[in-house]
């Protein structure tokens, strides 16, 4: 079997890979606090007997773009755009610390705050506030409530969400889309210290920073490359076909 096959089919299978991440980065291009997933090619040389004339290609890194995404003025008090490189802290499915960019802030029917489903982390553990209550987010992460019925002016805080500053290599993305530290040497991800410094804007959100026209300009250039590597496997299966028919011919 002509060895193009195979190369065409690495190239191929690559090819649809990173489409994938494409399409995923599209689906995201509004997600608030969005970060564009980025895949790597590598050409690896294929070893063997005769010259190094054929590659293969392979996934070299997978990371993110953690280029800050615009931000946009909401009004609503419970959006919150972080400040720089800070990221806000919440409770995975997993029960462990994860980190986000997202900030468009719920509150469910236990008074729980949430993001995306997740559990806001406080300084001691998931943030809860009154139901009902009128919520405001200072600067530094505190959250204020005024209890329905009671004056304004009379606020209390019952909290301040855990801000960290992990810098931009300093977290992976998992599966859920969510970061978390890399794992030490026992292979288990360790929670970030809290930064005090670390500041957010109430009132607002961060946007994607997934470009939607470069993803569709993705998508066109990885689709043509599959079509190309196809027409190679087409092109060795033609090849083999005539080799075969050519050596019955000879039979």
């Amino acid at each position: 079997m002509d060895r193009m096959l195979f190369t065409a089919m690495s190239g191929a299978k690559q090819s649809l890979d990173q489409q994938a991440v494409v399409t995923h980065n599209l689906a995201n291009a509004v997600t608030p606090g969005f970060r564009a997933q980025l895949m790597e090619l590598q050409a690896v040389t294929v070893d063997g007997e005769g010259l190094p004339t054929r590659t293969s290609v392979r996934i070299a890194t997978s990371g993110a773009d953690f280029t800050q995404g615009p931000v946009t003025r909401t009004g609503r008090g419970l959006d919150v755009a972080l400040d720089g490189d800070a990221w806000l802290a919440v409770q995975a499915s997993d029960g462990n610390e994860a980190y986000t960019r997202r900030g468009d802030i719920q509150i469910d029917g236990n008074g729980m705050m949430t993001v995306a489903g997740h559990p806001v982390i406080g300084d001691g553990g998931p943030l809860m506030v009154p139901l009902g209550s009128e919520v405001t987010i200072g600067a530094d992460g505190t959250v204020s409530v005024v209890e329905e019925g009671q004056d304004p002016d009379t606020s209390a805080a019952v909290g301040r969400l855990k801000l960290v500053s992990a810098g931009d290599a300093g977290l992976e993305r998992g599966e859920d889309g969510l970061f978390r530290a890399p794992p030490d040497g026992t292979g288990v991800s360790q929670p970030v210290a809290a930064d005090d410094a670390a500041r957010l804007v109430s009132g607002a959100l961060e946007g994607s920073n997934v470009s939607a026209t470069e993803a569709m300009v993705a998508m066109i250039d990885n689709a043509r490359r599959y079509e190309m590597q196809m027409k190679a496997i087409d092109s060795a299966d033609d090849n083999a076909q005539r080799a075969n028919a050519l050596l019955s011919l000879q039979g």
